[in-house]
């Protein structure tokens, strides 16, 4: 079934799962739509962590855009795969240190850039911006940043939960370092991405039934603790390096996990 984005113009196939929609129906959003609400019901009964893990995946972002925006001094971020917005993104997280803080958020899906531009607004002081793009298009990326952001100055690259849907064959490893690779010295990169290693078992199950019932080329590929770390290459991995969710600088006010997360996450400091 075909309807229509929050602007009217982009067509939605909701009788496909998409990956925005499925994380937005495990964080307990209501932007979804029924093949979105199976699928994630069907992944999680695979693997039952699936949603705690979404839930401190978007505790750690918290984490990181505050360390940077705190003690790293970063006011620029690029935040790749914005995804459906929910309370406390980035620009939110970077504007509450610093109302002049300045956003680029990419996605590749219409739909999610329709909502994004309707609830992602910045403070007056501050600037946010939203790019129709795809990863892999890496020089159009940086071109439409550099209107916002200062490209000579620190940025924070944001990677979350989002190479996961960049299959081998696309070199991955090789994308994130172009980014990085074009941002200036002191920049950093936050980054998370679902476990190959950590519940193998059910991991891979549940991602056979997302993949199963996702859109065409929305797929997502698990990765080791090696394949992780090796996206931080040319990066100072910050302590307490490439760890489980809850393990990345914890508040003291966080509830500990009660079992094995399967997703890696770390930031790394460009020199």
């Amino acid at each position: 079934m075909n309807e229509h984005s929050a602007d009217g113009t982009a067509p939605i196939d909701s009788s496909v799962a998409h990956p925005a929609r499925v994380y937005n129906a495990w964080l307990g959003g209501k932007d979804n739509y029924p093949a979105d609400r199976e699928a994630a019901e069907l992944a999680a009964a695979a693997n039952p962590e699936i949603v705690p893990a979404v839930r401190a995946n978007r505790a750690f972002l918290g984490r990181a855009v505050r360390e940077l925006s705190g003690k790293a001094g970063i006011r620029q971020f690029l935040d790749v795969g914005t995804g459906i917005p929910a309370a406390d993104s980035t620009h939110e997280l970077a504007q509450r240190v610093d109302p002049g803080a300045r956003v680029v958020y990419v996605d590749n899906d219409p739909v999610v850039l329709a909502q994004a531009r309707a609830l992602l607004v910045s403070s007056e002081e501050g600037a946010t911006d939203h790019l129709e793009s795809d990863l892999r298009d890496v020089d159009r990326i940086l071109a439409a940043a550099a209107g916002t952001l200062d490209l000579s100055r620190p940025v924070g690259l944001m990677l979350v939960a989002f190479l996961q849907y960049v299959p081998d064959r696309d070199d991955p490893d090789a994308i994130s370092r172009r980014l990085l690779d074009a941002l200036a010295p002191g920049s950093h990169l936050v980054l998370s991405h679902p476990a190959a290693d950590i519940g193998a078992e059910e991991v891979a199950e549940s991602m056979r039934v997302h993949n199963e019932r996702a859109a065409e080329h929305a797929g997502t590929t698990p990765r080791t603790h090696a394949d992780v770390t090796r996206f931080f290459y040319g990066t100072e991995i910050l302590d307490p390096g490439v760890v489980q969710l809850p393990a990345w600088r914890p508040d003291p006010e966080d509830t500990p996990a009660t079992g094995p997360l399967p997703m890696w996450c770390g930031v790394g400091a460009k020199p």
